[in-house]
């Protein structure tokens, strides 16, 4: 095929039409999908993803059978670029549809940028606490924290991505390294009793007293998956044991190695911050005779040391914070009313629909003028 005909193919509006049906298609089979799967893992499977697969039952293999939403709107993107190219013409006339071009081909890439560079966290914060990191509630890491003199900490954090059975991990800050026996993506964690035949789950810890097994992935909203691990720490002198390591434990479990004191844990992944975010109250009213609430916010205090900043702001809906390059809304609060949640937003795309909905706003406008004004015109002559 030759190069003029391979343009001439992805600048044509059949092309268009097509991509915009398995759009369509895409869009309604992923909807279904949540059913299944839940919400976060079609959007995965579905729509950030270059092809979607099929696996027959029992067979381990990965079949592509349809185009993911990163395929659909790649070629969407070249073919409004192809188009624009083909159709292109200094006129004031045709202004206006260029305009409306460009802003689509602006909406698409800033989608793109937005699932591969925005990061979503919370934070959680008590009435006169304050943290310096958010965390990342669907994204766990295991972590081996030593705790040293002048209640400073070092913190070793393996991300749940590198995690799985038979992996080792030989950091070189601690003095034993951490073997992976088993790793559950999700899991159901509870106490031994002397009538179960299943093990321990560990042999230090609570583990010792505890079983664990394998679960299904959660796919309601309001649920997640709940991560576990058993490690086995091997020092120069052999195995110290194995530790079972879950999203179950509320509290992480300490134990000694060549007199050094260390915790162990599974937790959700943390972001730290070079400031910290101090709750100074929090606020929560409800219409009157009523439990529905008509407005909660959170009354903080931004102090960074670095610069010697501190300020006061009030976070509530439609007003967030932003600083730091993240955006920080009113998420949710504690049923007693003395502790806030906060959406933690980092998208240094985030100006980018907005100027691809103006710029095609203008063009809709410019277009429209320019059809009106002539025929008014005509209309006052006759």
């Amino acid at each position: 095929m030759r190069l003029d005909k391979l343009f001439e193919f992805f600048a044509s509006l059949k092309l268009s039409v097509v991509l915009l049906t398995l759009a369509g298609v895409l869009v309604f089979w992923g909807t279904l999908a949540q059913v299944k799967l839940g919400l976060y893992q079609a959007q995965h499977e579905f729509f950030r993803s270059f092809l979607i697969y099929w696996s027959p039952a029992g067979s381990g293999l990965r079949l592509p059978i349809f185009p993911g939403g990163y395929t659909l709107g790649f070629l969407l993107l070249l073919n409004l670029l192809a188009s624009q190219i083909k159709t292109f013409e200094l006129s004031w006339k045709k202004f206006g549809l260029q305009l409306v071009h460009v802003g689509i081909m602006l909406l698409l890439v800033g989608q793109l940028a937005t699932d591969l560079l925005s990061v979503e966290s919370t934070m959680h914060i008590r009435e006169g606490g304050s943290k310096n990191y958010s965390e990342m509630d669907r994204y766990a890491e295991l972590v081996v924290i030593e705790s040293l003199p002048g209640d400073r900490e070092r913190v070793t954090a393996i991300p749940q991505s590198q995690l799985g059975d038979g992996k080792e991990f030989r950091p070189a800050d601690l003095p034993f390294a951490i073997r992976v026996q088993r790793y559950f993506p999700n899991s159901r964690v509870g106490q031994r009793d002397a009538t179960m035949s299943l093990p321990p789950a560990a042999t230090q810890g609570v583990g010792a007293q505890a079983f664990v097994q394998p679960a299904p992935p959660e796919t309601a909203m309001n649920r997640r998956d709940m991560p576990s691990a058993v490690v086995e720490l091997a020092g120069s002198a052999g195995s110290l044991g194995t530790w079972l390591a879950t999203y179950w434990l509320e509290r992480p479990q300490t134990f000694t190695v060549e007199g050094r004191s260390f915790q162990i844990s599974m937790r959700p992944r943390r972001l730290y911050k070079d400031y910290t975010i101090h709750l100074d109250s929090f606020r929560h009213e409800v219409y009157p005779g009523t439990k529905i609430p008509k407005d909660f916010s959170s009354m903080v205090r931004v102090i960074n040391h670095r610069t010697g900043e501190e300020r006061p702001v009030r976070i509530y809906m439609n007003n967030p914070l932003r600083y730091g390059g993240e955006t920080y809304y009113q998420a949710s609060f504690d049923q007693d009313d003395k502790g806030t949640v906060l959406q933690v937003v980092r998208n240094p795309s985030w100006l980018t629909p907005y100027f691809g909905c103006l710029i095609v706003g203008i063009g809709l406008g410019w277009q429209f003028l320019a059809h009106l004004v002539p025929y008014l015109k005509r209309k006052a002559v006759s």
